[in-house]
Parts: C-alpha cells; structure tokens; sequence
C-alpha cells in the first residue's frame, strides 16, 4: 500500500513524522500526507473521512495549514453514527474557532443532536458548543442549552451548566433565562453537577445585578448548609483530597459566597458562622486545606465588616508567612496587603514575620514583603523598622539593593520624627549603598541640611567623617563635597558642637584636601568634579591661606579634555586672578532652599496657583517661567494637530542650583534655534544654574515661554543680595562675553525698530477685573516675527500684587516673552503694567497666530487665576 494514501493509518503517518531527522523531511512527509488528503476530499472518499480528519488534527498541531479540511469537519457531524460524529466534532473544535464564517453551517447539525436521543451525541454536541459558540449560536440554541439543564443524566446537565456560562458571557442578554435553571442546580446531589452549577451561578451574578439580588434572597441559605455539610462530612473515598472532602467545590462555594456577601450585610451575617468553622477547623498541613484557607481568607476579607472574623483571617495568613512553600507565603503577602486596606492594626502584628520575609533567599518573596512592610511603616515604628532594613541593607544581595535603598529613603523622608534622625538614616544609607540611591534623594537631603540651621555643623562633620570611610559611594561623596564648599569654615572652627559628638581636628588643608580626592578620585564622575570645582572656589575665599592651593588645583584642569571641566577651570581661574573685589559676593553661602518648592518640583508640579495660602510670595520677576499647575496640553487646549506633546519637568531642582545639569538635550532635526551665547555665564559663575545649550522644541521651556533666559525658580531666590547684577542678565542676543560681563555689568537694552506697516489694536482678553491690549509692529526685513507690546489695565478697585503673565504657543510658533514693567498693577485704571512678547511664525501665511494665557497676581492676599485663548489674531502676523 502506497504509504501516503488516504487508507494509511494515522499511527503509521506519526511513525513517519518521528522518523524525520530534519525539518526539511518532516515538511515533505506533510506535504505528501496533505496531498492524499486532498486528494481522497475531491473524490469524495467516505470510507477514509474520518481517518483523514484525524490526520489533520495531527498535522494541526504540528503547525500546518488545515483550512482546506474545514467542510470534512461539517460532513462528519452530519453521519448518523456516533464514531464519525465524535470525530467530528473533534476536528470541529480543533480546526475552527468562532470567527470562521463556516461555522454557521453546522448551526443546524447541533440543533439536531441536541435533541438526539443518544445521550452521548448530546453530549458531544454540548462540548462542541461550549468550546466554539459564537453570538449568533447562542441565540439561536439557548432554549435547548436551558432545557438541558433539566435533563435526567447527571453528566449531560453537568455540560449543559458549562454550556450556558458560554452562552451567558457572549450574550449577556440571555442570563435572565438561566437564573432558575441554575438556582435549581444548587440543590444536587451530583458534586459534578453541583461545582458546574456553583460556577454557573458565579458568572451570573457577575453580569446580571438581577441574578445577583435573586441568589443572595433565595440561596445564600442553601450554599451556607451545603458548606457546612461538605466540612463536617465524613470520610468519603470518592471525593477525598489529602484527607479534605471536595476542596475544589468547598473554593468553588466560597467564591461564590464572596460575591453574595459583598456588600449585603444580612448575607454577609448569614455566612459569618460557616466562615468562622472553616478557618478553625480546616487542616493547614497539606496543599489542599491551604487553597480553602486561602479562599475563606479571601472572602472573610470582602464581605460585610466583622472585626473577630478579620483578625482570624490575618492571623491565618500570618501563620503562612511561616509555611516552607514559597508559593503559599507570596500568596500570603498579597493578600497582607489587601488587608492593610481593611484593618492595619491586625496587620502590624505580623510585622516581625514580614520583616523576617524582605531577607527571605527567594527575591519575589524579598519584594514583596518590603512593599508590604512600607505599607507598614508609622511614626510609631519608623525607627525599630528603619534600624533593622538599614542593618540588612550592609548584608543584602546586590540586585536587591537598589529596591531596599529606594524603600529605606522613602520611610527616611515621609516619617522623620526630627531632622537630626534623617540625616542621620540618609549617612547611613548612603554610607552603604550611595550607588543606589537615586538623584532626587540626595537632592533632598542637601535641602534638609540647608534649611536645618543648626545642624549645618553636625552635617558637615559627619558627612567628613563618613568621606573619608567609603569614598567609594558617589552620592555620598557628592553630598560631603557640597557641604564642605558650603560650612568648610564651621567644619574647621567646630561650629555647633552637639553633645552626642565625638571631638574631631579639621584644618583648612585637611578639607581642601578632602575636595581634592574627591576631584581625582578615579569612580568620580562629571557631576561631581564639578561640583568639587565648585567647593574649592567657595572655599578659596573661606580659606585664604589656602587661596594658592586651591588655585593650583583648579589650574591643572585646564588642560582638561572634558570641555565643562576645562571651562570652569578656565572661568574660576580667571575669579581668582582677576576679579578678587567680587569673589566674595559671588560664593557667599547659598540662601535657605524651600522645601515646599523642592517637593512640589518632586511631585512634577508646583501647589495650585488658585489659593488662600499664606505663605511669603516668591517675588518673582515677571517673565520668569513659573511651573503650571495643571500639564501643558490642558494649558494650550488646542488643535490637536497644534498642540505640543506633554514633556517631562523642566529640569531637576538641584541640578539647576548646583549649575550641574549635565544631561545632553539635542534640538529635532529641522528646528532652527537661537543659541543663548553668554546668557547664563554669571549663572554659570555663581554656581547658581546652567542651562543646558539647546532645548527640544516640544519642551516645556519652549511651550511656557514665560522668559527666554531660563532662570531657574532657586536662581531667583538665591541672587537676593545680587539683585541688580542679576537684573541686567536680560536678552541672549545681546549677550556680553564673559569678561565685559565681570567688569561692566550691563549689556545695553534690546530695541526694536518697526518696519512701517501699522496694524489695528487687539483688545486680546477682558474680564470683569482686567483688560489686556496688544499693540502690534513687525521687525524690518523679516516678516515671520511679530513684536507684540501687551498693555494691562486692572478695572477693579483693588492693587494686584505679584503680577505675572505666562503664555503657552503651538509648536510651530516661537515666543519669547521680556520682564514685565512691573509686578503691582494699580486699581481702577490708575496706570497699567506693559510686557513685550516676540513671536516668530514659522507658518506665515499658511497658519494664524494663536496663544493661551495665564495670569496670576495676588489680591487680598490670596492667589488669583486668570486664563483664556486668543484665537481673533490678525491674519497676516
């Protein structure tokens, strides 16, 4: 016999496929095998159908293409005998799913066997369905799928209940017709019948509220006794598992319970009983009792509050934690923090066990308890917890450190109980693992420090001592280098003794020398040799008799091949040579930060602009870009095709002050912009703040055009005793080089020269307490850019302090905006504040202007918002 005809049986095919050494030979088996079968189709061959269908659900799973034995599949189903049917279906089930139109024909067919009166056809006709029913089948053979479920044999209600949970979830409209047929399920004998109808009731109560309320009135009794039988049943063979009657009914009975019970407190009081039984009397010792546990832990959680049951529960999770199995205490710990919602206290009591799991071998189980035990974590605790973490941290693997780090910091910062004690934490922390603490939290930490007065001695001498054990910690070198730029002197002089310190001896030669290794350390990256540049210009002038050294060292940088090193060398160089009457101003002790400006920068916003705080204002020039408090999109509420993308914040708080921020930013490709030249060089200077040297055209610098100069919020509050220097930091195109900078102090004033053309004032916003006109000129030679002059008039009888004026462009505008007259806006039309905005169209003539603006100022007191969208531009601007 030809070994690929359609009379080869199918074991004799498999032998042939095993037999293959390569792919190639198995792919020619096929293709021969599929050929015959091809064949033996178009003559429609009887004898062999079924034999050829079986080979083709073999080759199905092996990968190959099966489509053209589809209509094999519908002939089959369609013989009278029960083999042929079986097979069938089989391929039936096998070969097609709900999306191939071809089902649709063997709706019919399945009609007829469901009400064959071969039960085993039945059953085969209800398997296929339950696998392959698609809408239009559930529709149209729903009513026999319900009749079924009253059939006499157990096995075939059994089916229809499986059945009519695929019915009800791809038509949700049909579960009204199941709720009794399904209701009557709950009360048989059959645990086959009786776990199909639990679970059949399960999925109705999720789609149907109506099912939901019926079986919470009607049955939540019944399913309580049936638990209750199951638990106190004795031994019974045929359904015992390790000892456990039915574990996967008495889960499947919970569940359901679970969903009555939640929030109906009389189901819930109905259940308290059976619940409270089976976690007591449940054995815990094998893998079966744990599942039921687990799931009566579940469901004692999710009903209607019990305090006693509660409390059960968690104790029961907590004896989890201390099971062997992995899989039982990470089940455990997911469910501890489910709890934590619920009822904390009892949670806490399991504290030490959870802290026993974060140094489990197993790193999920590490993981997750640490994420349960920062849920943990009050202004109770916080000590003993942060005490034990911090001593495993010294211990713990090195991919686990980065997430313990992380977590140690947070509990550090959201629950010190006084700043001595967070200094202390972070030293530790960083002392240990400084490599993996991230940028914000150092940042943070040297916010602290500046602000705790008192303790800027205690800091800096602990950070010294700390250098000198683990130069290797970056951060924590970062950190010292930058309060000893800041207290050297306190460091040297012993400022602020505390009682709790030992004695150390410090000399101006032993901290310059500390900067130093921290400058030619070789793991010392970028950031920090700068900012080792930066101490040693600090402490040039707290130090004089180290002026030479300190000299020396900075010098030898000049040869750097790092450009931002060898020009900061260059830079401070030159302060040190040249300009000695203004080195003292330029390095004096950086101002107190604001902690509520840093966490807000944190948090990717700045508090809400529309408040009754009290707090001092920031005393903002105008022009300056002030953080919104809602995202740039909703600011600009534009065309979608307009509107920029979101980006992400403007630059990081200490970075900016540090003048540190180092991180490349690159323009698009086609989007020309100016460079800033010297603009920030006196920033730059005084260690205050860089920008970086171009920007993206989508960020939020670009969008909120508040001020091309890009001073950051700190500079500001940090150039208070250099206000008139700052002042004359204005516009980068007429940006003095470094040197007529040091020395004059005053580039000249931008003007701007109209080209003739007049254009009509605009009246761009008014409201019941202000007007805004914009009056218009173009630059000569260049009609892309508009000057626009704003004049605002404050029509109410209150002075508006504070004044500010932010606009928001699309991408394909340019804005700049210059400081504004002023920052009070006389009452009653007394006088008027004006602010020049320069706006370059890069789609002239194609596209009009359109701008978003928000205005703020204080009245009263109190912050006051203004917003609107100027749309009636001119259109040739």
């Amino acid at each position: 016999m030809n070994p690929f005809s359609s009379g080869t049986r199918l074991r004799d095919m498999i032998r042939a496929v095993r037999a293959c050494k390569t792919a190639a030979e198995e792919r020619a088996v096929i293709r021969k095998e599929s050929a015959a079968i091809r064949a033996a189709i178009n003559e429609n061959d009887q004898d062999y159908r079924h034999r050829n269908l079986a080979k083709l659900m073999f080759i199905h799973m092996l990968g190959y293409p099966t489509h053209f034995g589809q209509m094999e599949c519908l002939k089959l189903i369609a013989s009278a005998g029960f083999p042929e049917k079986r097979i069938g279906y089989l391929g039936l089930m096998l070969l097609l799913d709900e999306r191939q139109e071809v089902l649709m024909l063997v709706t019919n067919s399945l009609k007829q066997d469901l009400n064959h009166s071969n039960q085993y056809i039945v059953g085969l006709a209800l398997c296929a369905l339950g696998n392959i029913c698609s809408a239009e089948m559930a529709r149209d053979l729903a009513p026999e799928v319900e009749r079924l479920l009253q059939f006499r044999d157990p096995n075939i209600r059994k089916k229809a209940a499986l059945c009519s949970i695929r019915i009800i979830k791809k038509v949700p409209d049909l579960a009204e017709n199941f709720i009794n047929p399904a209701a009557s399920l709950l009360r048989e004998k059959h645990h086959g019948v009786l776990i199909t109808g639990v679970q059949l009731c399960t999925d109705l109560c999720k789609i149907s509220s109506e099912a939901l309320e019926y079986f919470r009135k009607k049955c939540t009794e019944g399913l309580v006794k049936t638990l209750r039988d199951m638990a106190n049943s004795p031994y019974a063979p045929e359904y015992d598992i390790a000892g456990i009657t039915d574990p996967f009914l008495q889960i499947r009975l919970l569940k359901l319970l679970r969903i009555l019970g939640q929030g109906d407190a009389d189901a819930s009081d109905c259940m308290n009983d059976i619940l409270a039984q089976v976690a007591t009397k449940t054995e815990s010792n094998k893998n079966a009792g744990n599942a039921i546990l687990y799931e009566c832990v579940e469901t004692i959680m999710s009903i209607e509050d019990n305090g006693g049951l509660r409390v059960l529960a968690i104790n029961i999770l907590g004896r989890f934690l201390s099971n062997r199995d992995n899989n039982i205490r990470y089940v455990a710990l997911n469910m501890l923090m489910k709890a934590m919602m619920v009822d904390a206290q009892a949670v806490q009591r399991h504290r030490a066990t959870i802290l026993e799991c974060v140094k489990d071998s197993d790193a999920s189980i590490g993981k997750r308890a640490l994420e349960l035990l920062y849920l943990l974590v009050n202004e109770n605790n916080v000590k003993a917890l942060t005490k034990e973490l911090i001593e495993y941290l010294e211990v713990s693997d090195q991919e686990f450190k980065g997430d313990l780090t992380a977590k140690i910091c947070s509990i550090v910062e959201r629950f010190s109980p006084e700043k001595i004690w967070y200094i202390d934490q972070m030293l530790k922390v960083l002392s240990e693992a400084g490599n993996f603490v991230k940028d914000e939290v150092w940042h943070a930490l040297i916010v602290v420090i500046s602000n705790a007065s008192d303790l800027h001695g205690y800091a800096v001498r602990a950070l010294y001592r700390a250098f000198h054990s683990s130069t290797e910690q970056e951060t924590l070198v970062r950190v010292a280098v930058w309060c000893i730029g800041e207290y050297g002197d306190m460091l040297v002089n012993n400022v602020g003794m505390l009682d709790i310190e030992d004695p150390i001896t410090v000399t101006e030669s032993d901290a310059v020398d500390a900067i130093d290794v921290a400058l030619k350390h070789h793991t010392s990256d970028l950031t920090t040799k700068v900012m080792a540049l930066i101490a040693l210009l600090k402490l040039s002038s707290r130090f004089p008799s180290c002026s030479e050294r300190i000299k020396g060292i900075i010098v030898q940088n000049k040869g750097s091949l790092v450009l931002e090193l060898q020009q900061r060398s260059i830079e401070f160089n030159c302060i040190l040579q040249k300009h000695q009457n203004i080195r003292s101003a330029l390095v004096e002790r950086m101002p107190v930060l604001d902690e509520a400006t840093f966490s807000g920068r944190r948090a990717g916003s700045l508090p809400t602009a529309v408040s009754t705080s009290t707090r001092a204002p920031r005393n903002l020039p105008n022009g300056i870009a002030k953080p919104a408090a809602v995202p740039i999109a909703d600011l600009l509420d534009l065309s979608s095709d307009d509107a920029p993308a979101p980006s992400s914040s403007g630059g990081d708080f200490l970075q900016d002050l540090l003048g540190v921020d180092l991180s490349p930013a690159t323009a698009p490709s086609g989007t020309s912009q100016p460079p800033k030249a010297g603009t920030d060089v006196l920033l730059d200077l005084l260690s205050i703040g860089t920008s970086p040297p171009a920007q993206s055209s989508s960020s939020a610098s670009d969008i909120l055009s508040s001020s091309q100069d890009k001073v950051p919020l700190a500079n500001l509050n940090g150039l208070a005793s250099l206000s008139s220097l700052s002042a004359n930091v204005t516009s980068p195109a007429n940006a003095a080089p470094m040197l007529d900078l040091l020395d004059g102090f005053g580039p000249s004033p931008q003007k701007h020269e109209g080209n003739g053309q007049v254009y009509p004032s605009l009246v761009a916003y008014e409201s019941s307490s202000l007007r805004m006109t914009f009056n218009f000129s173009k630059e000569p030679g260049n009609l892309q850019t508009t000057l626009i002059q704003a004049t605002i008039t404050n029509l109410s009888p209150n002075v508006y302090n504070d004044f500010l004026f932010q606009a928001a462009v699309p991408k394909f505008l340019q804005l700049h905006l210059d400081p504004a007259s002023s920052n009070t806006l006389p009452a009653s039309g007394n006088g008027s504040i004006t602010q020049n905005l320069k706006v370059t169209n890069s789609q002239h003539g194609k596209k009009s202007l359109v701008m978003r603006i928000r205005i703020v100022y204080k009245m009263d007191n109190k912050d006051v918002l203004e917003e609107g969208q100027i749309n009636n531009f001119p259109r040739d601007l």
